[in-house]
């Protein structure tokens, strides 16, 4: 599924928690770095699911990480 309407930032979020790598963030969430990887570079969208766990690695809100940019 394409990422196209979907932002984030989940790379200044990584850097604000001690500079986590995408591997690190992969293993707290369960799915594989290219997959964080994909998800980060808007190639991908997660699933309700994965969001939901890459906010909770954050500790914040999925609103936080996650921004829909569709149409108004």
């Amino acid at each position: 599924m394409s990422g196209e309407g979907i932002t984030n930032v989940i790379r200044r979020l990584r850097f604000e928690h001690g500079e986590m790598t995408q591997g690190e963030l992969a293993q707290k969430v369960g799915v594989t770095r290219q997959t964080i990887n994909a998800i980060e570079q808007g190639k991908y969208s997660p699933s309700l699911e994965v969001a939901f766990k890459i906010a909770a690695a954050f500790r914040t809100e999925i609103g936080q990480v996650f921004q829909w940019k569709g149409e108004a």
